[in-house]
């Protein structure tokens, strides 16, 4: 599969059963990024990760941007308890995106 077509395959979705997002590359799952919803409904993301087979394509990015775009969309408050997730927002604006960032600092 060339990665032109990976590209025009690619999807995420929300796992509500699962607690995650999930990143496809036509039928097959390519990554996820974790979460709960503490007592306050916050999402705390807590873990992501690309499959091997599927590395450099910059699958993370786009997995965890459409997730902050979703939640953001939901008006809930994100943590960013994941290390790659706080990277990730350190670098890129979400517009109306409420981040409670823990301490210290992953």
């Amino acid at each position: 599969m060339s990665d032109e077509t990976d590209r025009d395959s690619i999807t995420v979705t929300r796992n509500d059963e699962a607690g995650r997002y999930e990143i496809r590359v036509g039928d097959a799952l390519g990554g996820f990024s974790q979460f709960i919803t503490d007592s306050r409904g916050r999402e705390l993301f807590i873990h992501t990760e690309i499959d091997e087979g599927f590395a450099g394509r910059g699958l993370g990015g786009t997995l965890v941007g459409q997730a902050m775009a979703d939640v953001a969309a939901r008006g809930v408050t994100v943590v960013p308890r994941c290390p790659f997730v706080a990277r990730w927002l350190g670098k890129h604006e979400v517009s109306d995106l409420q981040v409670d960032w823990p301490e210290p600092r992953p």
